[in-house]
């Protein structure tokens, strides 16, 4: 698992953490009790303080990505469906946003939004 830091982007360094994992754990890129990097580790491996590592895994662990286990480390929670398809919905809803304000600024209307999403489905049959 990689994560890149971005200082000049604006994001707290713990939610580009967070995000990242979090992305991994929902693509499945990281699998149900693999285990992640101590907090300390992370934290050397990205030169960034233990307190920044250890906010984004707790908010990982509030949100049920991972789990503790105390004097072994923090492994991947199993997938709860509801909670993913909660995130995918959270994704689609602002992509969709994004397009609108795209569409708007074209002056495309929402039938032909349609039809590009529809040639895009058959694309990919």
């Amino acid at each position: 698992m990689n994560i890149f830091i971005d200082n000049k982007s604006g994001v707290p360094i713990y939610d580009q953490i967070y995000t990242q994992i979090k992305d991994c754990i929902i693509s499945g890129g990281l699998k149900e009790d693999d285990i992640l990097p101590s907090i300390r580790n992370l934290a050397k491996d990205l030169r960034i303080s233990v307190i920044t590592t250890k906010r984004a895994y707790d908010e990982l662990e509030r949100e049920g990505f991972i789990y503790t286990v105390a004097g072994k480390g923090c492994f991947v929670a199993p997938k709860n469906v509801d909670l993913l398809q909660e995130e995918n919905l959270k994704r689609i809803e602002n992509l969709l946003q994004e397009v609108q304000c795209l569409a708007a600024s074209c002056g495309l209307s929402r039938q032909e939004i349609i039809e590009i999403y529809q040639t895009l489905e058959e694309a990919d049959k």
